[in-house]
């Protein structure tokens, strides 16, 4: 265009472009009074106007989140990541200091049914090692936003991360949701300000077609006095800032004018308003203030590597992906937690990526595994079984306990530490009653999730085998074996539930019905992550399992099928052929290590939950526990 920028011009359509589902969203909001903030030592931010929420429908918007300052017990050079979604945002780091301020914000999309759970994380940096999580802290937005307060700024505990019972320092931040009648003014206000050449706060008809050529839009271009005339609503030649914001809001929810992102150039989905809005806000608006947070990063762990991330980014590379490359080739899994709707790094250790990866993405690891390998590997899983099962193997808790520290909730166990006499005890402990509540009890036509996994959820075999599973045999009849009738099965439902070492390791049951029967196939003992998984190795059909047969009124015939893997030295079932069982009642356990549970439902029986089926297509494990919905039965009658 000549005149201005074409980020301002981006805020302005991104401002319509929101700016009427912002309005049928938060249409049963509350004005908070105008106000000021400041905090700490640093210059204050102008926070301006904010709604109140009123209920879980109105949890919609974009708000400011802002992380104003900290008091740690130690100095140091301090930063601070913020967690929502699959993102992540980080503050600059402070000068060495026990109270930290960072002024730092960040505008966030808040959807109905989006996630809620911002996850604040603050750092002690380190240029020489890595930088060390200090404290964290898990903000729920929405109750925050519904609560009566009369202070604008908050101060919460920031929980050591290796001890929830350990308070390492406090948080103060604020956050609130714009006013959309002001954000609205105000986007076109700067959108406006761009072509106004003469700055008489008014669009003349020149202006205003080059400002329709910037949105990418050949229909509208073609049609400029058509809608200049439109827009014009008290005919005085020109168009001001509220009859341009009523233009796009109007035309952005009936026929976008905007077709392309000013910011970024990207081609917007005119079928996914809502998406395009998200896009376009958020692509141009990185806050009020001059202390914006810098993000994009999928985790708060790679947000916090600081200069070495920086370096990774210039070369436009970086170890961390979504989906089947990250699972496959990276050293981290991503996984997505369906509690607070954020993307979560697995930990597994560096020797064991590496072991991994020779042998089951390479041509000799491969072949190792035909000439031998397999039954070495279950001689040292037997051999690892025993060691687990012994009175020494309990020095190996406190080991096992920090490695997984974020990962772990002690609190949920039933027993205490002292209670267990072998690691194997630990391993397979059971949860109090009531931790793991079971979704819809009194409903059979919902089933639910059998195991704290990461989840895998397709509709059928063929999605399984183009999104996840690599292996060059993997099919029903191979999964369930010869002596099960697999004609039920074929083209029905498929869900894995991969259990990583640190998860709570008893399998529950996702549907009520009668046990028809159990198989055992041997087998190898395959490990069960995603690096062999994603390989050409047939983990699933020649590893060590136990299918069982479940008979329910709602779903059909189940195949339940317990699939042990490396290290993993048995499977046992707490339930016996014949029995009646009710969803969510414990089935059995695993002894030592990672394992997968897979079930199997017939075809057309049930109708799994979209945000499990979006993220395997996405090649996305969800983190889910017992008891969480799966689906919902296609059957509408039982007798």
């Amino acid at each position: 265009m000549g005149h201005g920028s074409s980020k301002d011009l981006s805020s302005s359509t991104s401002s319509h472009s929101r700016r009427e589902r912002l309005r049928q969203k938060l249409r049963r909001v509350v004005r908070r009074d105008s106000r000021s903030k400041g905090s700490g030592s640093g210059s204050g931010s102008g926070y301006g106007n904010g709604f109140k929420l009123v209920s879980a429908d109105d949890f919609a918007g974009i708000a400011l989140l802002t992380l104003i300052s900290a008091k740690m017990t130690f100095k140091d050079k301090w930063l601070a990541c913020v967690s929502l979604g699959e993102q992540t945002f980080r503050t600059n780091i402070t000068d060495q200091t026990e109270e930290p301020v960072w002024n730092s914000e960040k505008k966030v999309l808040l959807e109905s049914n989006g996630p809620r759970i911002a996850r604040v994380s603050v750092y002690e940096t380190n240029l020489l090692k890595k930088n060390n999580l200090i404290g964290y802290c898990d903000i729920d937005l929405f109750l925050f936003l519904t609560q009566d307060s009369d202070s604008d700024v908050v101060e919460v505990d920031l929980l050591d991360p290796s001890s929830n019972d350990i308070v390492a320092g406090k948080l103060s931040f604020s956050c609130f949701v714009e006013d959309p009648e002001e954000t609205e003014k105000d986007f076109a206000r700067r959108i406006l300000s761009i072509v106004d050449y003469n700055e008489d706060g008014y669009l003349s008809l020149s202006e205003f077609s080059e400002l329709i050529d910037a949105f990418g839009n050949q229909i509208a271009a073609n049609k400029k006095q058509e809608l200049f005339k439109y827009a014009d609503k008290n005919g005085d030649g020109v168009v001001s800032i509220d009859e341009l914001a009523s233009l796009l809001a109007h035309h952005q929810e009936k026929e976008p004018l905007i077709n392309t992102c000013p910011v970024c150039g990207e081609l917007l989905d005119a079928s996914n308003r809502v998406g395009s809005m998200v896009h376009m806000t958020l692509c141009f608006n990185e806050g009020t203030g001059n202390n914006a947070m810098s993000g994009g990063y999928l985790t708060d762990k790679q947000a916090s590597y600081g200069w070495l991330l920086k370096l990774s980014e210039w070369a436009h590379y970086s170890s961390y992906g979504i989906g089947l490359h990250s699972g496959s080739k990276a050293g981290h899994i991503l996984v997505f937690d369906r509690t607070t709707k954020r993307l979560v790094e697995e930990l597994i250790d560096a020797k064991i990526i590496l072991a991994m990866r020779s042998l089951y993405q390479n041509k000799p690891g491969l072949f190792f595994l035909g000439k031998g390998g397999k039954e070495i590997m279950q001689k040292l899983s037997e051999k690892q079984g025993e060691k687990m099962n012994s009175a020494d193997s309990t020095k190996e808790i406190p080991k096992f306990i920090e490695l997984f520290k974020d990962q772990l909730n002690l609190s949920d166990m039933k027993y205490p530490l002292n209670h267990f006499k072998t690691f194997n005890e630990f391993f397979i402990r059971e949860l109090k009653p009531g931790v793991r509540p079971i979704a819809f009890m009194d409903r059979d036509d919902t089933a639910v999730c059998g195991a704290d996994s990461r989840l895998m959820a397709f509709k059928n075999v063929e999605e399984s085998t183009r999104f996840w599973i690599k292996g060059r045999k993997f099919s029903i009849q191979g999964l369930l074996g010869n002596d099960v009738s697999v004609r039920p099965f074929i083209g029905g439902a498929l869900v894995i539930f991969r259990l990583a070492p640190q998860d709570y390791h008893r399998f529950h049951l996702p549907v009520s019905g009668t046990i028809e029967r159990f198989v055992h196939i041997p087998g190898s003992l395959y490990t069960v992550n995603p690096i062999a998984v994603n390989s050409l190795c047939d983990v699933f059909t020649e590893n060590k399992r136990a299918v069982s047969i479940i008979s329910t009124a709602y779903f059909g015939k189940v195949a339940f099928v317990a699939i042990g893997a490396t290290m993993v030295g048995s499977i046992t079932f707490t339930k016996e052929e014949g029995d009646y069982v009710q969803k969510g009642e414990e089935f059995g356990y695993f002894s030592f290590g990672g394992s997968t549970v897979i079930c199997v439902f017939e075809k057309d029986m049930i109708k799994l939950d979209e945000d499990l089926l979006d993220n395997s297509s996405r090649s996305l494990e969800t983190l889910v526990r017992v008891g969480m919905t799966l689906g919902l039965s296609t059957k509408t009658n039982v007798q």
